[in-house]
């Protein structure tokens, strides 16, 4: 089984106008709202192809609820822990010159909440695959991650997408995945990585921390894959970019379908970049057929 963690989910709000005045009225030429969250959002790329996941997290209010029927509607399986206080809500903007997003204030998180989805996770078996991805509420402690993964077996494939404490915890108890892109490595670093000889030893340096797989993604230039024996570089198909929302997420979940359908991860990870580039150029997450149109367009090379 593969289950996703979205510990902060959010009703994205989705905005779009031609310019947008700072203290003036404005209107909106499109505006749709859809649950957002990196975990829902791999989620619902899987979906798309055809993989079943399950849906956990923390969901409150009517916001919640919002959340929890679309992923019905969806026939995504979830099985969220309710909170008191509303769902946050994210406003997303775009204009023609740029992207925009406000995050929304997290509702709080108790510690009777975070024992009973410590327990969520007390019966999962070693060959399910399970992603923890997203921010980390204010209300949660920065180990939250690190503390779900000390009670998953050993052999469980765990794939860490975040940032901050919450990553370098995380990593310190060991992944078998973890998605950075190259302003990330630099942050978590602190230094300006100048070089691909240098993304791909502060890949391997991720590595001797804990993570034994690293995918590092470079937007425009492709992306890096370092393996526990190679190292392998990606293309980024061409094609117009509409957004880049959900592309990390998408090559997250790209890359799992190909492990859930029995590839290798050196394999699968054509499909992370034919998803990821298919989100990029959607409105919206990509489907199968966009993901599958582009895969002849993927260049893998051994570094």
């Amino acid at each position: 089984m593969i289950y996703t963690l979205t510990l902060n989910p959010a009703i994205d709000y989705y905005m779009s106008m031609d310019n947008f005045k700072l203290g003036e009225l404005n209107s909106l030429e499109e505006g749709y709202t859809l649950p957002g969250g990196k975990g829902i959002n791999v989620s619902k790329v899987l979906k798309n192809f055809s993989v079943e996941s399950k849906a956990l997290g923390f969901v409150g209010g009517f916001t919640g609820d919002y959340i929890i029927n679309h992923l019905k509607g969806y026939d995504i399986s979830s099985d969220f822990i309710e909170l008191k206080e509303n769902t946050r809500i994210n406003i997303k903007l775009k204009t023609k010159d740029s992207e925009t997003e406000i995050a929304g204030k997290s509702p709080t998180i108790s510690d009777e909440n975070i024992k009973e989805l410590l327990e969520k996770f007390r019966d999962i078996k070693s060959e399910d695959i399970v992603i923890l991805s997203g921010s980390v509420p204010n209300s949660v402690t920065k180990n939250i991650y690190a503390d779900i993964i000390n009670i998953l077996p050993k052999d469980c494939k765990v794939i860490l997408d975040t940032r901050g404490v919450p990553f370098v915890e995380g990593l310190k108890a060991g992944v078998f995945l973890t998605k950075p892109n190259n302003h990330e490595l630099e942050e978590f670093f602190n230094k300006k990585l100048n070089t691909l000889e240098e993304i791909i030893q502060a890949g391997k340096d991720l590595q001797a921390l804990g993570s034994k797989n690293v995918l590092i993604s470079l937007g425009k230039d492709g992306s890096v894959l370092i393996t526990e024996k190679d190292v392998y570089i990606g293309n980024a198909p061409q094609g117009k970019l509409i957004s880049s929302v959900g592309a990390g997420d998408s090559m997250v979940a790209g890359i799992v379908y190909g492990i859930a359908t029995g590839n290798s991860l050196e394999e699968s990870y054509k499909y992370g970049i034919a998803s990821g580039s298919s989100t990029a150029f959607s409105e919206g997450l990509t489907t199968f057929e966009g993901m599958n149109n582009l895969l002849n367009k993927i260049e893998i090379k051994k570094y």
